[in-house]
């Protein structure tokens, strides 16, 4: 136990004032003792500190304003995440469908997936989000948590995160209060543990104290060990981690995932830098009056501008040649153009390595411009929402599996079977309208079975889309 505890006070101490180190091995991945016994005051050589560099640069370039900027800023990485969320959950319908344990199920999961376009659109930015059940009297609720509110502590060969360490802080008065929940597997069961601690200042692990002294931990016990009916531990985690199916070249042994615009941070940066210029070439070539001293001279020998055109008036200590008062007009050409083009040059590069098809942030007026044009050109941002979509099917299901683990463990709900149906649908590439109506052609004509119209197009599962397709024939029949 003292073991435990002293390895979960250094993993942790160190991802609040910068994280701790993991070694990778062979097969299940975790970091040993004499890594975790290294001084947390050089977290740079920690491993956990490399694991959530990269993260948190996106994170902050997402919400802005990134670190290279010192003027205004387009802030491209917020609109590629979120048009990267929008594209793959736009048509999303899940549905867990079965017996009673499937209708208690899908209750739980409905919450989930109303707040999934938010969490999809940090995943998008960050890499990943984890998706964690909590049991809560009679129902599971699903905490969503970003890279730096949980660390994997353990992922296997396949980069799939087996056991994770979950930080929650609170502050009470002038104390700063930090929960730490552990998830793992062991021999004896699936072990959760937690353990709190109290630091006189935030961004400090501080020193152990018992759950109760914060009210809301006080009905949490330390430590316990799950198991079935059988004996034996759940088959899954008791999380989920939505992880982008791109490759983390900023950290290739990292279990968590890349940004989506990770491989356009330079190209994002000289966008805003080119975005600068084109703001300094028109507030540069702002219209403007150079007049001499005695042209805004009122009779007392007050000097005042013309009412409500202060900004385009300048005084000058010139004269005419004459030596006169002089009026002279500034207004020089905008070379807008050439600083424009070179802009869109940068977006079509962003896109490409964003895999967004081209005019998604371009100018659209300069790319396709045929249908069949546009359409190839939505192939690569297909190729890769579909990729998206993918991994949050698994991630879902994980999800569902974990949340049936809590409802068998907990006795929430009746044992039973359940299925997922997920359907994700294709509008992004094709019109649905046009589809639909071809493959009723399709099921008329015998080539397509009506209940495989209804699995396509009603996200039913096949024995319930044969079921309800048959009772539709019944219905005809009479």
């Amino acid at each position: 136990m003292t073991q435990t505890l002293e390895r979960m006070r250094r993993a942790v101490g160190g991802l609040l004032a910068g994280p701790r180190p993991q070694k990778e091995g062979a097969g299940l991945q975790e970091a040993p003792e004499d890594c975790l016994r290294q001084p947390l005051a050089r977290p740079e050589e920690g491993r956990a500190a490399r694991l959530l560099a990269a993260p948190r640069r996106w994170l902050q370039m997402m919400a802005g304003p990134p670190a290279w900027s010192d003027s205004p800023s387009l802030n491209l990485a917020g609109a590629i995440a979120g048009e990267v969320a929008r594209l793959a959950t736009v048509e999303l319908e899940a549905r867990v469908q079965g017996g009673p344990r499937a209708a208690y199920l899908d209750r739980q999961l409905q919450p989930v997936l109303a707040a999934l376009r938010t969490q999809c659109e940090y995943a998008a930015g960050c890499g990943g989000v984890m998706m964690k059940p909590c049991v809560e009297g009679k129902r599971i609720a699903v905490d969503f948590a970003l890279p730096g509110q949980f660390l994997p502590t353990a992922w296997d060969g396949r980069g799939n995160i087996t056991g994770a360490v979950f930080v929650e802080q609170r502050t009470l008065g002038r104390a700063c209060y930090t929960r730490l929940e552990h998830h793992r597997s062991t021999p004896e069961g699936y072990v959760v543990e937690n353990r709190a601690f109290r630091a006189a200042a935030p961004g400090v692990l501080g020193r152990p104290v018992p759950l109760a002294e914060v009210p809301l931990w006080a009905g949490l016990t330390p430590r316990v060990v799950l198991t079935g009916p059988g004996g034996q531990g759940p088959a899954v985690p008791l999380f989920s981690y939505f992880k982008m199916p791109f490759a983390n070249a900023a950290d290739p042994g990292s279990p968590l995932g890349a940004s989506v615009f990770a491989r356009a941070e330079g190209l994002l940066a000289e966008a805003d830098r080119q975005y600068g210029r084109l703001l300094w070439e028109y507030e540069g070539s702002e219209l403007a009056v150079d007049a001499s001293v005695g042209a805004v001279q009122a009779a007392d020998g007050r000097y005042t501008m013309p009412r409500g055109r202060r900004r385009l008036f300048r005084e000058l200590a010139v004269t005419g040649a004459d030596g006169g008062d002089l009026y002279r007009v500034f207004s020089p050409a905008i070379r807008d153009e050439s600083l424009l083009r070179g802009l869109d040059s940068l977006l079509k590069r962003i896109e490409f390595a964003c895999c967004l098809s081209y005019g998604t942030l371009s100018d659209p007026q300069s790319v396709a411009k045929t249908a069949e044009e546009i359409r190839m050109s939505k192939q690569r941002s297909f190729a890769a929402v579909c990729d998206i979509q993918k991994a949050l099917r698994t991630a879902l299901e994980q999800l569902v599996a974990a949340m049936d683990a809590c409802a068998t463990l907990y006795g929430l709900a009746p044992a039973g079977e359940y299925q997922l149906a997920l359907r994700f649908g294709d509008g992004i590439t094709t019109d649905t309208a046009t589809e639909r109506s071809q493959m009723r052609l399709d099921c008329q004509a015998g080539a397509a079975c009506w209940w495989e119209y209804r699995m396509k197009f009603y996200g039913e599962c096949e024995a319930q889309a044969r079921a309800r397709a048959a009772e539709a024939r019944e219905e005809q029949g009479r």
